[in-house]
Order: C-alpha cells, then sequence, then structure tokens
C-alpha cells in the first residue's frame, strides 16, 4: 500500500481481481463459469462476412501478457486487424464492405497499454486505439495521489495504477496507436447539462491535439450505456459538431455496413479470460 494513496496500488491482474473471501461470491463465480463454458459450445463467431468487432480493454498488467497474446492469436484465426480510422471508412463506405475485422481498443490510458500491450500488439501487426482521460493524463501516483485516488475511486476501480503521461502518448503515436477521447475528466454525460457535456468533449479533444500534435478523431463514451451514460439523441451529435468521427458505446455486438460510427458497438474484455469466454462474449449476431 503506498500511504500517499487512499487506494491500494495495484500492478499485478492477481491483485486487480482479488476479493475478500465469501462463500457466497465464490459460489456465484463457480456458477458463472459453468454457464458460459456451457453456452460457449455452440457459440462462435459469425463467419459471414462484412462485420467489424470492438474488443476492448482496460489494462494489460505483467500477468495479462500471455493471455494478451492468446486473445491476439485468436482474433486473428478469425479475421483482420484494422485501425480506428479504417474502422469509420469502412462503416461510412457508399459500398457495402466484405471481410470479417477486429478494431482493438483501451479506455482510460492506463500506462502498462504502453509497456505491456505495445509490444504484443507489434508482433502481430495489430493496430489499436486508446482512449484517455485528458485531465488525469500525466497525473502521478506520488504527486497527484489525492487525484488520482479520486480517479480511480470514481471509475470503480478497485486500487490505484499509473496512468499514461503525454510523453508516452507521443511513443504510442509515433508506434502507430490512435489517441482519442475518454472526456477530460471521465464523467457521465447524462449527469451535465449541454454546456458542461460540450466543454468535456472540446477540451479533452483540444488537449490532445496540443500536446500530441496529431488529429484527435476519436470518442469513447465513459461507461457507454445508452440511455444510462449518455443520451444517444443529443450526445453523439453533439460529438460530430465538435468534429469527432466516431462516438462509441459499449453495447456488445456486431458493426455492419451502414451502422453508424457515432453508435460503435464494443465488447468488453479482460486479457485473462479463456478462450471459452471469447467464443461467447465474441459469439455471431
Amino acid at each position: 500500500m503506498n500511504d500517499a494513496l487512499r487506494l491500494p496500488l495495484i500492478e499485478t491482474y492477481a491483485q486487480w481481481s482479488a476479493r475478500p473471501f465469501s462463500l457466497g461470491r465464490m459460489t456465484r463465480q463457480a456458477a458463472r463459469a459453468a454457464a458460459l463454458w456451457g453456452l460457449s459450445l455452440t457459440a462462435s463467431p459469425r463467419r459471414g462476412d462484412g462485420w467489424i468487432r470492438f474488443p476492448y480493454y482496460h489494462h494489460v498488467f505483467d500477468d495479462e501478457r500471455a493471455g494478451f497474446e492468446r486473445h491476439l492469436r485468436w482474433m486473428r484465426d478469425w479475421g483482420e486487424f484494422i485501425s480506428l480510422d479504417r474502422a469509420v471508412e469502412l462503416l461510412s463506405s457508399a459500398e457495402p464492405f466484405g471481410g470479417r475485422y477486429f478494431c482493438v481498443t483501451f479506455d482510460d490510458g492506463i500506462a502498462n497499454c504502453l509497456h505491456n500491450a505495445l509490444p504484443i500488439l507489434q508482433r502481430h501487426a495489430c493496430s489499436a486505439a486508446i482512449f484517455v482521460v485528458t485531465d488525469c493524463t500525466g497525473l502521478s501516483l506520488e504527486r497527484d495521489a489525492a487525484a488520482l485516488s479520486a480517479f480511480f475511486s470514481h471509475a470503480n476501480y478497485p486500487g490505484a495504477t499509473p496512468l499514461l503521461d503525454w510523453t508516452q502518448c507521443r511513443q504510442l503515436t509515433d508506434a502507430g496507436v490512435t489517441i482519442g477521447s475518454h472526456t477530460a475528466n471521465h464523467v457521465r454525460l447524462t449527469d451535465l447539462d449541454a454546456a458542461a457535456a460540450r466543454a468535456e468533449l472540446q477540451r479533452s479533444k483540444q488537449a490532445i491535439e496540443t500536446h500530441l500534435g496529431v488529429p484527435c478523431d476519436h470518442f469513447a463514451c465513459p461507461w457507454g450505456g445508452p440511455g444510462r451514460d449518455f443520451d444517444p439523441q443529443r450526445h453523439p451529435d453533439m460529438a460530430k459538431q465538435l468534429g469527432y468521427r466516431s462516438f462509441l458505446t459499449t453495447v456488445r455486438g456486431l458493426n455492419r455496413h451502414g451502422d453508424s460510427p457515432l453508435a460503435m458497438r464494443r465488447d468488453h474484455l479482460l486479457a485473462n479470460w479463456p478462450r471459452h469466454q471469447l467464443r461467447y462474449f465474441l459469439r455471431g449476431a
């Protein structure tokens, strides 16, 4: 425990997933695992062409590297990796597209996405996008403990872990990774009036463009649930007016030709999930 933090310092997925012992919790976990195993036996990604899936992660800790590499190998067996820019082009094209595609993304700007995920992404020639919370980018666990404790608590994390700084973000862009906005303060847009929501999207976009010298064209909504976390009738249009080309949600499922880049579906994954969970959560729809 870092005494300067109000939360435990998390350095591994084992720490991340640790919870106090509870027989009821263990029973629920075992039942869920058995149910997912059974459901996965008849589940597989859609074999037909003309779809894009957006797997998204938050972190790749040291003890998740092997699992993350297994995930990329599994996806490669089912489709091709494409960048977020290319995904928007395909969805926006006047002509239907063929092929099966995966576009890998990460939320929140956790630093281990650079240290652990990037080398694996590069080995597999996999493009990726990372969505950063700009007011937290560059904060130090030692110097800014109170602010980071507040951020991780607000985002429902079990502890604190280092976030990317702007120098690291530049390393990522130099390596071909897209840096997108996750708001300035990781806020629920439905909690804000129109002016405040607009400021969150605009300030974060400007910060990325100023620090990195590249366009910020993509936005991933914190928590990402339509109706609960954003208003699908207002906030995607607001993002478009501010110059964003995409608005990514957390609604699971395939994206096909004709689907709006301002309502992209994504599938949340944890890098240590076994293959049967990938089969279930990335099944055809």
